[in-house]
Formats: C-alpha cells, structure tokens, sequence
C-alpha cells in the first residue's frame, strides 16, 4: 500500500474512485429541487442528507463553524436567491457545538493551538440566541428575499432530535 492509500486523505479519495464508477446523479438539477437552502455546522456528526432525506439536486447545503450566518454564507445564499431560485432557508445549529463558547476563550484556545492569534470566530453562549440572531440577520438582508422564510432549529447531536427554536 502507497503512503497516499494509508492515510486517512487517501482511502476517502479511494471511496471517491469507488463512488464514481457507480455514480448515475449526473443529471442532478444545479437549481435545488425543493429550493430550500440550508445553512448548518460543518461538525462531522450532522449528515443533512440523512437529517432531511435528501438527495443530489434536492437542496443546497452551506456549512461553516457553528452554522452561524456570516458574511461568506450571506454571499451564498445571495447567489442561490438570484440565480438559482431558492425560496425557504433552514439555520441549523447544534447541541455540543465546539463554537458555542466565550469568543475571548475561544480565541484564546486557538491561540494556544496554532500559535498565533486567530481572526474573529464567532463564539456564542446561547445556543438558540445564536440562531434567533441568524434569523434576524436573514430577515434584515434586502438582497436575501428568502429572509423571510428563514426558519431556525436546534439539532441534537445525541438524538438526532431537530427542535424548532421561535423568533
């Protein structure tokens, strides 16, 4: 075995070799079936296809740190509004999220982790304050029509439980 297939990197891109050979989504709309966007954590343990029964082409799915609605997320949600007709947006955050934290102790371990001190990374203590203010920030976005229909849940990484947190 070469060291590429012996890493963890390499069996993932052997699994894509694998995935291609059998792969029959090409014909996958770019527009989302549903035209629903979600915006979630990238935390390894919420697999949104699994999560709301989706498949190639049924939504787009935008993930960063503690799915919070930053800049970049706004850019894309922007692009899938005008151009490719989303209409509804699910915010989904999570229970034991690495980011719901104090900014400053956040920092700070990041800080210690890396060596050097890390741009501003959006630590929040209240779980469903953090998704009512990514709500709002929807809502009060004009180049984002799709605001309106934003709606906000709470996924719970040990049920697998989605609850919807009221704005």
């Amino acid at each position: 075995m070469s060291a590429e297939t012996d890493s963890n990197a390499g069996k993932l891109l052997g699994n894509a070799e694998d995935h291609a050979r059998s792969f029959s989504d090409g014909d996958a709309p770019a527009a989302p079936r549903t035209r629903v966007a979600i915006v979630t954590c990238m935390d390894a343990r919420i697999d949104p296809a699994a999560v709301f029964g989706l498949r190639p082409g049924d939504a787009h799915v935008i993930r960063n740190a503690g799915g919070i609605v930053t800049e970049d997320v706004v850019r894309s949600l922007t692009l899938s509004q005008a151009l490719l007709e989303t209409r509804e947006i699910l915010v989904v955050q999570h229970t034991q999220c690495g980011v719901n934290a104090d900014e400053d102790e956040l920092r700070e371990r990041v800080a210690d982790a890396v060596g050097t001190e890390p741009p501003h990374l959006g630590g929040f203590e209240d779980l469903e304050g953090s998704v009512r203010r990514s709500l709002e920030r929807l809502r009060s976005m004009p180049e984002l029509p799709a605001g309106e229909n934003a709606r906000g849940f709470v996924y719970d990484v040990d049920t697998g439980e989605l609850s919807e947190v009221i704005s």
